[in-house]
Formats: C-alpha cells, structure tokens, sequence
C-alpha cells in the first residue's frame, strides 16, 4: 500500500510504503527503477521509516509519480517475492559474514500467540531446529553478526590534520615558494604544516586508544535446543527458530517470542531506557502500535536476564534485531562540524580573497612603476604568502590538544581536537536518563512504618531532620530482616573483608545494601533462619513469601510484594513496637501512603510476616500476616546532578530529559532535578511526537523539558529538530539505544564505566568515571579555548596586516622593498607562533560561566572588531614606515634600512601580544589581568631569536640584514614601544 505523506511542494513528494520497512533490496530496487523515468529527478528511500522522497518535474503529478511507485512495487514482488533477493544484493567481500542473501520475514511477533509462533517458523519448544535445518538457515540469512562499527584508522586521523584550509592555504604558499626558488622558504612552511599534523594526530590517537580499551567483551556463547538436546553454541551461529534456553545472568544473543517462563526478568535498559528489570510473560498482547518497552512476550538482542528462567523462540539475528536497526540509524545519522572548524575555515576563505588581491594589486603597482617583471612577481608571491598566518592551524590545534590533556586529568578522554570547543558553544544538552542522570540501578529511597516517615539517603535513615539508628527502632529493624529473607539475591564478602559482594535482581539488591548501611549482618541473619520453602510470584499472584526455621517449634513466613496485596493477607500490624489489630481506619492509611508513594514514581512493595506451625502441611501459610510497612525504591539521581542541572542554567545552557520511561516517573524525577526553565515544566510523550511533522517538532522542540518514552529513532529526532531549530546540541547517554543521537549531535557525551561499547564507538566525548559534573570543567575549558583562540587570531590578523600596508605603502611610494621574500617568512614565524600560542594559553576570566553561549553563526572576529584591528595595523606600519625612512634617509635604499625596518616592525609585532591579551584592559588598567607566564617566555625567547638572528653571521646573511649600532637600536626600540602605548591607550577600559 502507498501512503502519500506530504506534496504540497511541486516537484517533491514523500510517501510511505509499508512493505519498504527494514528491506534494504525494496529500498535498492525502488531507487534504481524510479531513477530510470525521465520525470524523476531523484529518488531517496528509508528502510527504518518506510518513506520514500521523489523529486520530480514540477510540471509532473505527484499522482503519476505514486503510479510509478506502485508499477516498480508490484514487479519486485513479482520478480523477488520479499525473500530472494541474491540477484538484486551482491554481499561485498568483507560483508560476506553479515549480509544476508536473504530478507527475514518481518511480523508482529507480539501480536501472535506462542503456537503460531512456533508454527510459523517451523520449531518446536520441546525439540527446537535440526542440526541441519539450523545449518541451512545459517547459510540461507547469514550469521548472527551485527557489522562493525567502522572506527577512524590511524591513516584516517593522520589525512584528517591536513583537510583544514588554513592548512591548505599554507601548502599552497609553500608550492608557490618552489615555484619561484624559494625552497628555503617551503621547507620552513611544510615543517610548520607536519609540526601542526603531528600534535593533532599524536593527541587524537592517544585518545582513541584508551576508549577502544573500555570496551567490554561480550559472551560468546549461548544454549540453545537442537535435536531434542541442549546444546551450547556460539552466538554468532544462532538462527532464525532457534530455541533459547534462557537463565539468569545469560545475554540475550538475538531477537526472540517468550515461549515459557518461570519468574523471568530482563533488563532492557540499555535498549529502551527502562531503568526497571521488566517481568515477561508468553501472553499475545493487542494492539496495532506496542511500545517496544511494553512487548512483554518479547526479548532483545544485547539485553541481560537478571532473574527466573525460560524458552524462547528466536524471530530475528544479525542485522534484522532491534539492535541492528539502531545500527542501522547510527550508519545514517551524519556529524555535524563544528563552530570553531567553521569560523577557522572562514578566516581562511577570507585570507585567500586578501592574499589574490594583495599580489595582484602590488604586481600591478610594480609593474606600472617600471620595475623588473620577474622580481615584482616573486615580491607579490612573498607578500601574498606573507598575508597568510603560519600559526593559525598550529595555534588552534596546539591549544585544542592542550585542552584534551587537561580534561584527561579529570577524567574526561576527548576523541578529536574540536570536540573541545564545541562543548563550550554548546546551548542545548540532551540528557538520557538512566545511566546519565541516574545510576541505572535500585535504591530504598523511603520506608513508612507506623507513623514513620524514614528518607533514606547514602547511607543514613532519616525522620524528619533527624538521623535515626535502625537498631533503636523495632520496627523498621523487623522490616528490614524480614525484607532480606524474603529475598532470592546471593550474598558474599570479597575476599574475607568487610565488602560485600551481592548478586541478583535489582530490586532485592536493593534491599539487601539497604540492610547492610543499617548496619545488619546479612549472611549471620540468613543462617540464623534457614530457608525451607520459597514462593515465588506468579502471574496472577504479586508477591513472593519464603518460609524459614527458627529457633522455637515456629516457623517464620516473610512475604514482600504488592502493597494492596500483601495489605489484604494482614490482619495485624506492628506498632510502636506492639502488634496490635489493623482495623478500616489504618487500612486506609497504608493505602493513602501507598498512593503517595507511587505518584512520586518510585516501585513500592509491602513488607509483612507472620508464624505458622511447624507441622502444618498446606499452603495457607500466607494468612493472618503482621504488617511491617511500606519500602519505596528508585532508581536514584547520581550524585551532583541536581547542581550540575543548576550550573549549566546559570551557563547559559537549555537541558532537555531525554528517557524510555512513563511520564509520570519522567515528570517526578524532572521535578527533583529542576530541569524546567520556566515555570511549568513542560513535557511530552512519544505518542505525540510521533505524530508531529518535522517542521512542528524543530519549532516545539526548544520548549520541551522532558521528552518521555522515548525509542531510539526519536532520539535522533529530538537531536536532529534542535539542530534545526539553529542550536548546538550535545547529547549525553550510556546505552545501545543512544547511539544514533551520541552521533547526530555536535558534542556526544558517552560514559566509560557504565556505557555500552556501540555509546563509546560513536561519542566524541567519554567520561571515564561516569561522573557527569566533569562536564561543567569541559564547558569552561571550551569557551576558554574559544576566547583565548579568538585573541590569537585578531594578534595574527592585526601582525600580519602591518606587514601588508608596509610593503603595500612601500611599493605604491616608489622607496624600494622594506622586507624581502625570507624576512617575511622570518618574521611570521617568529612573531607568529608561540606569541600567538602564548596569548591561546592565557587564564579562564571570571565569569566565563556565568555567561550565554555564544552564537554558532558569530563569526570569530566580529565586523566590529575589523576597524580595531585596521587601527593597531595602521600604528605598527606607521612606525615601522617612520623607522625605515630614517634609514633611506641616513644609508639610502639599502640592506641598513631595510634592516631597521625589519628589526622595528619584528619588535612591534612582538610587543603587540601585550596589547592583544584583553580588549577591555590595558597596561594603564587598575586592574591587572592575571599573570601568564607561557607569555612572558614567549615574548622573551622571541627577542632571544631576533637577538641571535643579528649576531650569527650565517644567519645574518640568510636574511640579508646589516650590523646596527646605538642609534640604530634606539630608532628601532622607539618605533616598537611607541605603536604599544598608543594601542594601550586608545582603549575603551571597562
């Protein structure tokens, strides 16, 4: 069936065609059929979304272009019948492995029962596939293998230091140089081109290492039933029906239909977002549009079973499981560059249009003046290689690569140079939930007994403001032995020591830390009520209670469950340390507190016990129960990220919650964290994203606080609609889940403890200790950077403009050359890089937190900022100019003058860095800027070289320059000061 989707647009129409999902041979045969009709223009189809993009003639009807589409639908089914598609999908040499020759049938598995399951793909739960019908599916749909994420190689990381333009502008200058016989000058050039490479491929490299070593290992192995037996095979051989053989601790290895279960719990989270181990059951579900988060009879490839057990059929492997389509969306969502990668390439644009015009303008000059043709060309050259900045690439990548080692000591491994930066423009940052802004696992949060209200937090039992010792109060110290026998979770100590070691469900692990901060020694009370009998949840049944021994002629029955439940089996309770009658009254009260609870959307159980006789033999043990209270648990907000939320408003900075979960625990945990920016907290559910246009949802996106229930191609939306709304996004997450967003955004955040190894492979930014306050250091070092680079190219820009008007001045006057080829290219290099790298290195101001983000589209150096920069030129020139003809006028046109010329327009340069520290301060401020050391160096050493440069005879003569005597050298340090107090003094000091 075609759906048309939208055509208001002539000549552009989208359309929906069911059969097109997750079919990678329909998606290459409409495409290469449809490009075939002279009215098509292009054609663009979606396996993941089922659409299809034509752009067409404007004059042709979108209705004969749906003609089209069914004419090529219907010959495929003809020609492949959904299944063979060898002819038309040739698998590459290197996807041999992975790439099906056939397409996997495509159903809705949860919507069928178990038996048709089974029908349908040709098994059995009791004998499960042949050996050999298992092989033949094997080589029929290929082996269960997800493709590798292609990661950068080290050539990759190597040819990436080169693709900047201001790198190319300086190849360029260095191919002219050759050209016209400077070799000198090209090797010097291409030294700094390879010192700029190496510093960026060492540090990207580096990086690149030590999250490739993060990286789990997966299990390799998983049971199945084959032939009527058990059979342990490796997980990349699992086929389409297999039988799985589910039990705790198992990875699930492909997509597959609960068949049977006892008591089986997954955790899904790293898929969907749930930070709650999901209960599954065999039973058909209903409904068109089923949540993959509530497809209970369902299980997923990458998912983990934490307790109970069961069968399974499997209904998809390899790159047809959920998995595979998140994959799939991670291979088609694109990066985006970054602001500073786009400001640096603009300044480069700008510098080419300068450099051609300069070197035709003094050519023209020369040439009408009468001078040699060959010399005036090759003095053009020099002056249009001299307009480019050989420090700009080395500055921005050196000061990068510094930022990359200073996150390195919090912690924080950046992958590449630029990632750096743009996490300080950043002005709106997508927050998954569980594992980010949550610790992805189970914690007591609250306990109700009598007419207690106990908060408990790292740690410690809290009553009003009040900490409390559990073992000076009966009932919340019964309430939590009970609660730990009543549980299933192992418990050891590591190695004799004190720690304990806890394995299990989250929940009853939960439980259990909880009793050990009280203080209880958990494997002592275990022995000391040995566990006879337990009774486990069923599906109409919402508790679980266990039996143990005591030291009486008693035994102890310890139930946990379903509050309303367990509530109903009660018919006393315990308070103020006496176990008195539960009468309407108090019943109503558990309730209210029940309700309580669940609407600040924590899980809440109900904690009772009771005693039976030891010789009864029935099962009404779960009767007449003393009710102890309720315990409410959450999957509690990491440490900090309530002032880290704080911080990034105060930066400046929009947050957005992204999770899986309802919006009711969605909209709680928001709440604690004051997510919202305005007054009320505004949320939305995926059953209406869902059923906004693009266009609606970039517009409503930037008002949105929480964005809940959410799938991973919604991620991707959200990341993709903010971006077009015109902000930059980063997106921070741990699971398979947010890997396509991780790889939208301009900045993805992973975690390196926690995370998944598909959220690393594609962040650009891992926090190694899973600690996300380190991102507010990355935030203030991003913006330093930005602003410190920012001084460095207005120094670069004034510098290099100096040298122009004096050669330009020069030439159009008719008083020969101030500086020839080689002190050009001297002078760049010394005034250019480390005083340029030294003013990048300069301290974070104040307040750098404390101000908005910066506008993406705000070019590096403002229009505001070019008539500064003109005047501090215009100074330097002046008085270098004014030194020169000092010189024409004591020596004529000579070595001598141009020697002072250089000598005074090198020292202003130099001294320039000073003026160039701050536009609001000066050397006259009251206020000084804080010391910078790399500063001073810089500026001395450089002095130190200039110095060396006058005194080396060879050196000398390599440049052509003469002695100087006392005169001399105090002309040249008046010409160097004099442009450093006027550009001091004309500033506007704030």
């Amino acid at each position: 069936m075609i759906q048309i989707i939208h055509s208001n647009v002539k000549g552009r129409a989208r359309y929906k065609i069911d059969e097109l999902y997750r079919s990678q041979s329909l998606k290459i045969y409409l495409e290469r059929s449809l490009a075939n009709y002279p009215e098509i223009i292009s054609v663009a189809a979606n396996v993941l979304t089922s659409n299809i993009l034509v752009i067409f003639q404007p004059d042709v009807s979108y209705r004969k272009i749906a003609y089209f589409i069914d004419k090529a639908l219907s010959a495929y089914k003809d020609k492949a019948g959904f299944t063979d598609v060898e002819t038309l999908v040739k698998p590459t040499k290197k996807d041999k492995l992975t790439v099906s020759k056939y397409e996997q049938k495509t159903e809705n598995w949860h919507l069928m029962t178990a038996d048709n399951v089974l029908q349908s793909l040709n098994t059995s739960h009791i004998s499960g596939l042949s050996n050999e019908t298992a092989n033949k599916h094997l080589n029929k749909y290929g082996k269960n293998l997800l493709s590798a994420t292609v990661t950068r190689s080290q050539i990759s990381m190597l040819i990436e230091q080169f693709k900047s333009l201001p790198v190319a502008l300086l190849g360029v200058a260095a191919g002219i140089s050759i050209f016209t016989g400077g070799i000198i000058d090209a090797v010097v050039i291409l030294g700094v081109v390879g010192l700029n490479a190496a510093i960026g491929y060492v540090t990207e490299s580096q990086s690149e290492r030590i999250i490739n070593s993060l990286k789990n290992r997966s299990e390799k192995s998983i049971w199945v039933i084959r032939d009527d037996k058990l059979q342990e095979i490796p997980t990349e051989n699992v086929v389409l029906g297999d039988i799985l053989v589910l039990k705790p601790g198992s990875y699930i290895a492909a997509d597959a239909r609960i068949i049977e279960v006892d008591n089986l719990t997954i955790d899904e989270s790293a898929l969907t977002g749930e930070s709650v181990p999901v209960s599954k059951n065999p039973t058909l579900l209903h409904g068109e549009d089923v949540p993959l988060a509530d497809r209970l009879n369902m299980i997923y490839k990458g998912t983990l079973v934490i307790n109970g057990q069961g069968l399974a059929a499997v209904i998809a492997t390899g790159k047809f499981t959920e998995m595979g389509k998140i994959q799939q969306l991670v291979s088609e969502a694109t990066t985006t560059q970054t602001p500073l990668a786009k400001q640096l390439d603009q300044v480069g644009s700008q510098l080419v249009f300068i450099s051609m015009g300069l070197c035709g303008l003094v050519f023209g000059m020369g040439v009408l003046r009468g001078y040699n043709l060959l010399a005036m060309l090759q003095s053009s050259i020099s002056l249009a290689v001299a307009a480019v900045p050989e420090g700009l690439p080395t500055i921005a990548t050196t000061t990068l690569a510094l930022g990359i080692r200073d996150m390195r000591k919090n912690k924080v491994i950046v992958r590449s140079l630029n990632a750096v930066e743009a996490l300080g423009s950043v002005q709106t940052i997508c927050l998954d939930k569980t594992g980010t802004l949550t610790e992805n696992k189970m914690s007591v949060v609250e306990i109700v007994t009598d007419s207690k209200h106990i908060q408990v937090r790292d740690g410690e039992f809290i009553t009003g403001e009040k900490i409390i010792n559990p073992y000076t109060y009966n009932e919340l110290l019964k309430l939590i032995h009970v609660a730990i026998l009543c549980n299933e979770s192992e418990v050891s100590k590591k190695n004799d020591a004190d720690e304990y070691l806890v394995t299990g469900s989250a929940t009853e692990n939960a439980l259990i830390y909880t009793a050990i901060s009280a203080g209880v020694d958990v494997m002592a009370l275990k022995e000391k009520y040995p566990l006879l009998q337990t009774n486990l949840r069923s599906e109409n049944r919402n508790l679980m209670s266990t039996i143990h021994a005591t030291h009486n002629c008693q035994q102890m029955v310890a139930v946990k469950g379903n509050p309303a439940e367990v509530l109903q089996l009660c018919h006393r309770w315990m308070k103020n340390g006496e176990v008195v009658p539960l009468i309407a009254e108090d019943r109503q009260k558990i309730e209210i507190e029940n309700d309580r609870l669940a609407g600040k959307a924590l899980r809440v159980l109900g904690v009772a016990y009771g005693y039976i006789e030891e010789v009864e033999n029935n099962n009404n043990h779960e009767s007449d129960l003393i009710w102890l209270g309720l315990v409410g648990m959450a999957d509690p907000i990491r440490k900090g990220a309530k002032e880290l939320i704080a911080n990034f408003h105060q930066a400046g900075i929009n947050t957005v919650m992204i999770t899986g979960d309802q919006s009711p625990t969605a909209y709680a945990i928001a709440k604690e964290l004051e997510l919202n920016r305005h007054p009320q907290l505004e949320i939305l559910d995926s059953n209406n994203l869902n059923n906004l246009t693009p266009e609606a949802l970039a517009a409503l996106s930037d008002k949105v606080d929480v964005f809940a229930r959410i799938s991973p191609s919604n991620k991707l939306q959200i990341v993709q609609a903010l971006q077009t709304s015109g902000k930059v996004v980063s997106m921070t997450g741990d699971g398979i889940n947010d890997a396509p967003a991780l790889k939208a955004a301009q900045v993805g955040v992973a975690m390196g403890k926690e995370g998944t190894d598909v959220a690393r492979e594609v962040a650009d930014i891992v926090l190694e200790d899973d600690r996300l306050e380190t991102m507010m250091i990355a935030v203030s070092r991003g913006r330093t950077i930005y602003n410190n680079i920012r001084k460095s190219v207005h120094f670069l820009l004034a510098t290099n403009l100096s040298e122009i008007m004096v050669m330009t001045t020069a030439t159009a006057v008719g008083i020969g050359e101030p500086l020839n080829a080689i002190q050009l290219l001297w002078l760049n290099l010394v005034t250019d890089i480390f005083p340029g790298l030294s003013l990048a290195m300069e301290a974070p101001e104040p307040d750098v937190l404390n101000q908005p983000p910066r506008n993406p589209n705000e070019p590096i150096i403002k229009n505001t900022d070019f008539g500064r920069i003109v005047f501090e030129s215009a100074v330097i020139s002046i008085s270098t100019l004014a030194a020169y003809g000092y010189g024409i006028f004591k020596y004529g046109i000579s070595p001598k003058a141009s020697t002072l010329a250089f000598m005074t327009l090198t020292s202003g340069q130099l001294l320039h860095t000073i003026s160039s520290r701050s536009e609001k301060h000066s050397i006259f401020s009251q206020e000084k800027l804080p010391p910078n050391p790399y500063l001073t160096t810089a500026v001395v050493g450089s002095f130190g070289i200039q110095i060396f440069a006058l005194v080396v005879p060879q050196l000398r003569s390599l440049l052509k320059i003469a002695p100087l005597n006392m005169v001399d050298t105090a002309v040249i340090s008046g010409g160097a000061l004099l442009p450093l107090l006027v550009n001091e003094g004309t500033k506007k000091i704030s």
